[in-house]
Order: structure tokens, then C-alpha cells, then sequence
């Protein structure tokens, strides 16, 4: 393999990595502002009216989550197409202005908040620190979850025989996000009530969801804030300890170092008595 062939897949491989890698920017700040604005559009617009643009607000939202998805451009770009056809379909059935294609719309409005959800909390779980973005994506996330759940309440609503809330209380998609929310928060005002068994058991499944993703999502934040605010620690290094407190080497009997006393011992050096012979030896002289 040539270098160049060599330079542009390592090129290729780092551009793939870098993408999917958790430092992508996500567009969660827009991504709120449009829930905020498909919320307000819900509860102050008629239910004819509301009802396709949801579908196509929603869809708008599931094609922000993936461009923030650590997911790579093949996959992206299928789960797109996806998203366009089955929203083209849930429009088609949403203009049929019957109630199986509402509550078909609905369904289809669920199953991509969910989808939105799932990416989104996957996305700012995998952040090592906390960010403005993180932020934005925690809400987003929390608002996605109340109107899944609110897009559910109204598709049983439409398919089902009865009528969902009992005392006949209005059956609108402004009494469903409300509900939904109410229930999500666990403030419970007793007001809205579902009738029967099946609507009961969502709301009690919403409950529990919105007390772990709470519990879960917000302990992960606080975290990654204490990870992010503590100052680096330097490298451990082993320090000598000073010389007075470092331990003398071992003496002999004699005073000396064990090693010197050895050394001289050995007969690298003459004795002491060696030395006095040879001292008295000169100094007697040669003999007459």
C-alpha cells in the first residue's frame, strides 16, 4: 500500500471516530426551543389544527436527536428516511380526521419521542463533563418523556371503545399533556383520572419513569459537575527523605564504618604492626 492510500484511510478512520466521538456538539438548545413551541402550539391551537403539525414537529425533533446521536452516517441517514416515510403516512392518516387515523398518528408520535428520548439521555449520560449543552439536553429529554406519554393517553383514547377520563371529562390533546404532566411530576391534583384499567397502568408506569429519570439523570450531572470543578492532581513522585533523617551506615566494633573496616581488614592496606617494623628496620641502619 502506497502512502497516500495509506494517509486518506487514516484520515477516514479519524474523521469516523471524531464523529461518533462524545466531544460532537448536540443541537440541544434548538431542540428545546422547538418542545417549548410544540407544546404552546398544543394548548392554545384548535385539535384539527394541532394534530398534523405535531406529527411534523415531532419528526423535526427525532432528525435533531440523530444529528446528536453517536450513531454514524449510514445508520443516520436510514433511520432519516425512516422517519420521513412513516411521518408522511401518520400526516395521511391524521387528515382522514377519523379516529383510528388519529389514534394511528398518535402511536406514531409516541414511537418517535421515545426513539428522541432514548438518544438524547444516551447522549448526555455519555458526556465526561457538564456543559450548557447538558443542560439543555437534560430538559429536553424530560419534556420529550411528558409528551410521549401524553401522545400515548390520546392514541388509547381513539382506539378504545370508552371514553379515557372518567366523569366525562374532556378527551383534547390540552387535557392530555396536562395529565400526562401532572402525572409525570407526581403532583396528582385529582381532577383528571383515567376510567380504566389500561390508562391507570400508564400513568403509574409514567410516575415511576419520571421518578428514575430524576433520580438518575440529575445524579449523573452532579457527577460530572464535582469531576469537572476538581483541580488535576500532580503525578506521585517518591521524595528522598533529608540527610539528618536519613539512617547512618551500620559501624564496626572499632568505630568505623562496617564497610571501611572490612576493606582494611582484607589486606588491601598494611597493618599497623607491618608498618612499625619497617619504621624501626630504617632506622636502625645497615649493620657493621
Amino acid at each position: 500500500m502506497t502512502s497516500p492510500q495509506r494517509f486518506s484511510r487514516l484520515r477516514a478512520a479519524a474523521r469516523g471516530a471524531g464523529s461518533r466521538g462524545p466531544g460532537l456538539r448536540g443541537r440541544y438548545g434548538l431542540l428545546l426551543l422547538l418542545l417549548i413551541a410544540n407544546y404552546l402550539l398544543s394548548a392554545f391551537s384548535h385539535a384539527g389544527l394541532a394534530e398534523p403539525l405535531q406529527v411534523a414537529l415531532f419528526a423535526g425533533v427525532l432528525l435533531l436527536a440523530l444529528r446528536s446521536s453517536p450513531l454514524d452516517r449510514r445508520q443516520v441517514r436510514l433511520l432519516d428516511w425512516a422517519t420521513l416515510i412513516g411521518t408522511a403516512a401518520a400526516l395521511a392518516a391524521a387528515l382522514t380526521h377519523t379516529d383510528i387515523g388519529y389514534g394511528l398518528a398518535d402511536l406514531w408520535k409516541g414511537l418517535i419521542l421515545l426513539l428522541s428520548a432514548v438518544f438524547i439521555v444516551r447522549r448526555v449520560l455519555a458526556r465526561p463533563t457538564v456543559t450548557l449543552q447538558s443542560i439543555y439536553g437534560a430538559l429536553s429529554a424530560y419534556l420529550i418523556v411528558g409528551l410521549m406519554f401524553a401522545a400515548f393517553y390520546s392514541a388509547m383514547d381513539h382506539l378504545s371503545t370508552t371514553a379515557f377520563f372518567a366523569n366525562g371529562q374532556p378527551a383534547q390533546p390540552q387535557t392530555f399533556q396536562y395529565f400526562s404532566f401532572t402525572t409525570l411530576t407526581t403532583l396528582g391534583y385529582g381532577d383528571f383520572v383515567a376510567a380504566n384499567n389500561g390508562g391507570r397502568a400508564v400513568a403509574v408506569i409514567e410516575a415511576l419513569a419520571g421518578q428514575v429519570f430524576l433520580a438518575t439523570l440529575v445524579a449523573r450531572l452532579v457527577a460530572a459537575f464535582r469531576a469537572s470543578n476538581q483541580p488535576a492532581r500532580p503525578p506521585m513522585t517518591r521524595r528522598r527523605p533529608p540527610p539528618a533523617l536519613r539512617r547512618p551506615p551500620p559501624m564496626s566494633h572499632r568505630g568505623r564504618p562496617a564497610g571501611k573496616a572490612a576493606k582494611t581488614s582484607s589486606g588491601s592496606r598494611p597493618s599497623q604492626a607491618g608498618r612499625r617494623d619497617a619504621v624501626e628496620s630504617q632506622a636502625s641502619g645497615p649493620g657493621p
